[in-house]
């Protein structure tokens, strides 16, 4: 059986959609790990953002010299992990942005998809579109003045 919005079209899918939740990452796995690794990418953020904006706003409006907020800067590159890993920081710093992002977006677009409203709307796209024998024209409906 697959989604009402394909039946609504003729569409017989074959393939059991429940099967993908059953995938070696599950999309639970992925929420989970998402979750724990949210605090560690977090911290990291919150210092790059903060010393990045504060640094920005000083020298900007407050008229700070660079040498007044170079500390900043040391702070926000994670120069005080030493010439080692620094490159290690950023790397992961950047690494862990794209993953929430990522991660995040997904996880938004499955929630939308399984909502109600969402579910209503693609059906109702879907049998509009579909031409029944009463209206055949159905579909040029929308092309009509």
């Amino acid at each position: 059986m697959g989604w009402p919005c394909f039946q609504a079209i003729g569409y017989d899918s074959r393939v059991n959609l429940a099967a993908i939740d059953r995938a070696p990452m599950t999309f639970k796995a992925f929420r989970k790990l998402h979750g724990t690794l949210a605090p560690f990418v977090l911290l990291p953020l919150v210092v790059t953002v903060t010393t990045g904006v504060t640094y920005r706003i000083g020298k900007d409006w407050f008229g700070w010299t660079r040498d007044q907020v170079h500390w900043l800067m040391v702070i926000h590159e994670g120069e005080y992990w030493g010439k080692t890993l620094e490159p290690f920081y950023v790397l992961f710093n950047g690494l862990g942005l794209l993953w929430m992002v990522v991660t995040g977006a997904a996880m938004a677009v499955r929630n939308i998809q399984r909502s109600a409203w969402f579910r209503a709307w693609q059906a109702s796209r879907v049998t509009a579109a579909v031409p029944s024998p009463a209206n055949p024209d159905a579909s040029d409906a929308e092309d009509s003045p």
